[in-house]
């Protein structure tokens, strides 16, 4: 019998957990407009995504002490409020990283008719997804170049560079941060006019980190002026609800679906259910999918662009941009890119 003194809401769209947790707590499996404040008025913790925000308003009547979210990302979460309420609060850093690097070589593969090598990439943001992005580029030949002002002050080094060497000298630009307002190393709108104005080479815009970090008008003007090349967007502002302009002119157009491998979410609902289980002292579980294979080491463009074509999800998104939740909630998750030999 389920252990009826701990109450866990599991946000439905979360893949492979279904019936794990019911043995040892009760459980209920919700969509993200069913977890109001009366839902977890009696929660204990949760597992969710994206599409729930963790704030005051949603928790302020709540005895909610623990939060995991099956995603690398924590922006839809108040971490400062949950923090002074003593909710423990666990993501899952780099669950999708291998997803997103695939996602971004195969826009580049569709934008760009000719070899990769001696292409320029500009990476911003070299984390979990940065990082692979930039041993696939290497090993491909590009020129990478880095941006990542907190590890640069934190490793030094001179193998960083500024924004504005990005904006004059990279053929390709992708963005791979989080969505921070404050402090130095704000992100929100980073992908600003002024930014947009000082782009050199007409490059290829990639934005598969937050939606946010882009001002979408800056950017709709910016392409018509012709400052930047193909515009690749699978993370937009006010989600779902995206911008028609912007759809209209970008060259490939997803429902923020980059990280959507199946390896990515069994690593992600493996470390949310993981850490659910060592807060409550439950026996741990195992997701209900096989365990993920390793990370490509680096990957050959003929590989790429066999594992995985955008065109698909970005014509179905252009057909029926209301879809955009539909789409996302139902994708067919695919295989990541296979460890490949460099031609």
């Amino acid at each position: 019998m389920p252990n009826s003194n701990i109450n866990i809401i599991i946000e439905k769209n979360v893949p492979f957990v279904k019936g794990l947790l019911d043995d040892y707590a009760t459980v209920r499996y919700l969509a993200p407009e069913e977890i109001t404040p009366k839902a977890v008025a009696d929660a204990d913790g949760m597992i969710i995504r994206t599409r729930t925000f963790c704030n005051q308003e949603l928790l302020g009547k709540s005895d909610c002490k623990f939060i995991a979210t099956a995603t690398i990302g924590t922006d839809h979460i108040d971490l400062d409020w949950c923090r002074s309420r003593g909710i423990t609060v666990v993501n899952a850093p780099g669950c999708n990283a291998p997803a997103v690097a695939q996602y971004v070589f195969g826009s580049i593969m569709q934008t760009i008719n000719r070899p990769l090598a001696g292409h320029t990439i500009g990476i911003v943001g070299v984390g979990h997804v940065g990082s692979i992005v930039e041993r696939w580029a290497r090993a491909l030949d590009m020129k990478v170049l880095r941006c990542d002002p907190p590890r640069q002050r934190a490793e030094g080094g001179d193998d960083w560079c500024d924004l504005a060497t990005i904006a004059r000298e990279a053929d390709i630009i992708t963005f791979h941060t989080p969505l921070t307002k404050e402090g130095p190393d704000a992100t929100y709108h980073l992908v600003d006019a002024d930014f947009l104005a000082s782009l050199r080479r007409m490059p290829i815009l990639i934005n598969s980190a937050r939606g946010a970090i882009v001002d979408t008008p800056a950017l709709v003007e910016a392409i018509d002026s012709g400052y930047v090349g193909p515009v690749v967007m699978d993370c937009w502002e006010n989600e779902p609800d995206i911008n028609p302009e912007l759809l209209r002119r970008c060259a490939i157009a997803t429902p923020h679906i980059a990280g959507y491998s199946r390896d990515g979410k069994v690593r992600a609902s493996q470390i949310a259910v993981d850490a659910l289980t060592t807060f409550f002292m439950l026996p741990r579980v195992t997701v209900d999918a096989p365990m993920p294979k390793a990370v490509a080491r680096v990957v050959s463009a003929p590989g790429i662009a066999e594992s995985y074509d955008p065109t698909v999800d970005s014509d179905a998104l252009k057909a029926s941009p209301a879809d955009f939740e539909t789409l996302r909630n139902t994708y067919s998750l695919r295989e990541e890119a296979s460890d490949g030999k460099i031609d």
